[in-house]
């Protein structure tokens, strides 16, 4: 009895292996039909892309003394806002004012010289009347004299050059605007040239964009500010390349109407339309996207199976893509999960 029941048990648990038996396609004849998610396709052949951007000053200028020196004191902080002419920075002046001291003392002196090759020249003119010298003699001193000129005039234009680099030291604002950037500070040895601040001017207003590598910056667009008004931008100048670290276009766009509550640095939101050209092209979620083998495929869905269409992208922007696909209008296309999908495997559509 005992071994009719192991015998009644073996045959039992055969025929449940086979009933679980595994395809040909490696799938579980009782593994459940997976459910997608699915679209409608509809022709789209205006493509939208939509960028972040920051509003930015038309003109920001790098502020930076016109000499070298020691900063001894500065007068305003980043973000502050400043009048034209107001004081920014200063250098120590102690170097500069000796300057001007041993400047002036070479004037003196230049005058000093001048003044006794003018009373040679008289004494020799003299003597060239009287017979008492020749006239080489006479040449010889107004030559002297004409040297005394020119080193007076070397001089006074050192002295008006010391003057000048001691008016340089007070470091002022050329035009009203706001300091975006300042990195100089009391003690710091700064060079000619050297940008110590960044003055946003008055006035203008543009939006600075940056285009993925692959997308040129387009001519025209919207920017859509806070409060909902959306206003029209146009392209003033985009960089000549891409940038090698970010691969990115560098694009500003002129805000075509005035808006006074813009702030500096702002994070808006801009919109660009680009005709595609293609009859046939579709814009669907970049889930929808298979780039599994060869190119790119979307997946259509015909009688509850799904098959592989193939696609040339177009453009793309943060979660959509256009795509050009041999697809009909209201066919039905799966949009997650295609990178587990075969030709020909049969699915359920999740209902909306």
């Amino acid at each position: 009895m005992k071994n009719l029941f192991i015998f009644l048990l073996l045959i039992s648990v055969m025929f449940w292996l086979s009933a679980c038996s595994v395809d040909d396609d490696g799938t579980s004849s009782l593994a459940p039909v997976p459910w997608v998610k699915t679209m409608q396709v509809h022709v789209d052949n205006q493509s939208i892309l939509e960028l972040s951007g920051v509003v930015r000053a038309r003109f920001e200028t790098p502020v930076a003394f016109q000499l070298d020196g020691r900063i001894a004191s500065r007068h305003i902080n980043a973000g502050q806002h400043v009048e034209k002419g107001q004081a920014l920075f200063g250098l120590d002046t102690r170097d500069l004012k000796q300057t001007i001291h041993a400047a002036e003392a070479g004037v003196i002196a230049a005058q000093a010289a001048l003044a006794t090759a003018n009373t040679d020249v008289v004494r020799d003119q003299q003597l060239v009347a009287e017979n008492f010298v020749s006239r080489q003699a006479l040449e010889r001193t107004e030559l002297v004299e004409r040297e005394a000129r020119t080193r007076l005039n070397a001089a006074q234009a050192q002295l008006q050059q010391a003057r000048n680099a001691l008016n340089y030291a007070d470091l002022r604002a050329e035009e009203s605007g706001v300091l975006i950037e300042v990195s100089g500070e009391p003690n710091q040895v700064v060079t000619f040239g050297q940008a110590i601040a960044v003055l946003a001017r008055d006035g203008e207003r543009e939006v600075e964009v940056f285009f993925p590598e692959n997308i040129r910056p387009r001519e025209t667009g919207s920017v859509l500010l806070i409060g909902g008004l959306m206003h029209a931008i146009e392209l003033r100048e985009s960089a000549g390349a891409a940038n090698p670290s970010s691969r990115t276009w560098r694009a500003r766009y002129r805000i075509m109407q005035d808006e006074p509550t813009l702030s500096l640095g702002e994070v808006v939101r801009t919109r660009f339309t680009k005709d595609t050209g293609a009859a046939n092209t579709i814009k669907v979620p970049l889930g929808a996207l298979d780039e599994r083998g060869e190119g790119v495929h979307v997946w259509q869905l015909r009688n509850n199976q799904a098959f592989p269409i193939s696609a040339q992208i177009i453009a793309l922007d943060n979660e959509h893509a256009w795509v050009f696909a041999d697809l009909q209008e209201s066919s039905h296309i799966i949009t997650l999960g295609t990178n587990q999908l075969k030709a020909g495997m049969a699915v359920q559509k999740l209902k909306p």
